[in-house]
């Protein structure tokens, strides 16, 4: 439907188009004015103004109702969220931050393991008051 009524929509444009250009402007009415071959029209002397205007009017009324259409249908089809709304909703749908090192679940009655002693390089206090003990 809605396809149907965009292309109703331009041929109307288009025609209204042709029609404003076949008119005459006003400095060609102080020639017709004279009798300057104006009854040899098909519209007769005053005919043609009469029928070009009419159907202006009639395409105009036509083509404003078509953009008043076609504007109810695409505020039909718009979200009605706010930005700010849209803006909450996206943030709180989103995931929880995941902790770096993985939980590992204990069995019931197990201990933890021992702990696993860290390996400093060399040069690098590794915060035990013991020293080295050195090679002989």
């Amino acid at each position: 439907m809605q396809t149907i009524l965009v292309v109703i929509h331009l041929l109307l444009a288009l025609g209204l188009i042709g029609l404003v250009l076949m008119q005459h402007g006003k400095g060609a009415d102080a020639g017709a004015a004279f009798g300057a071959g104006a009854s040899g029209t098909v519209f007769g002397a005053s005919g043609a103004a009469n029928f070009l205007s009419r159907s202006t009017a009639v395409l105009a009324a036509l083509f404003f109702v078509t953009s008043l259409v076609l504007a109810w249908f695409a505020m039909q089809a718009t979200d009605t969220r706010g930005l700010m709304e849209s803006t909450v909703i996206e943030q709180s749908a989103a995931p929880a931050a995941v902790s770096e090192v993985p939980a590992v679940p204990l069995d019931a009655g197990s201990e933890p393991a021992a702990e696993v002693p860290v390996i400093a390089p060399a040069g690098v206090d590794s915060g035990t008051d013991e020293e080295p003990k050195k090679a002989e």
